[in-house]
């Protein structure tokens, strides 16, 4: 894995943020990450670089502007376009999954309930060469296990 990438996470959890946190110094302590308690921030942040994410994690339900809304204006950004978002939430019905592919999102990963899940979703995530990954229904939903 590539390190010194630049990881920016959105998500109102405090306890989420913590466990994110502790899985990527886990996986790689080069990382360099970046976290936001919502969609407004991260945006604020994207918008300011440097640093530019190399990958942005992505949560849907948050308040003052939800996953759905920042992905929309990510994708709407021609600077930030084709910045890979993974959805990492807790949502894991057919229409947040349906509704997160349709917006543009490269991945959507249901948040797991245990910490080794959790670091290996992100170990995968971050694992990917989004340089050639492209998304089809089999690929675009990942569970841990």
């Amino acid at each position: 894995m590539k390190s010194n990438k630049h990881i920016f996470y959105a998500d109102d959890d405090l306890d989420d943020q913590e466990l994110f946190k502790e899985a990527i110094e886990e996986i790689d302590g080069t990382l360099d990450l970046h976290i936001r308690n919502d969609g407004r921030e991260l945006i604020s942040l994207i918008q300011s670089p440097p640093p530019a994410p190399d990958v942005i994690f992505l949560d849907l339900n948050m308040p003052m502007m939800n996953g759905y809304q920042t992905l929309t204006e990510i994708r709407n950004n021609s600077k930030t376009q084709d910045i890979p978002v993974i959805i990492f939430s807790t949502s894991d019905d057919e229409k947040a999954i349906n509704l997160s592919r349709e917006l543009g999102a490269n991945l959507y990963v249901p948040k797991p309930t245990s910490y080794k899940e959790i670091r290996n979703a992100i170990r995968h995530s971050l694992g990917i060469d989004w340089s050639s990954f492209r998304t089809d229904d089999a690929n675009f939903v990942f569970r841990a296990s």
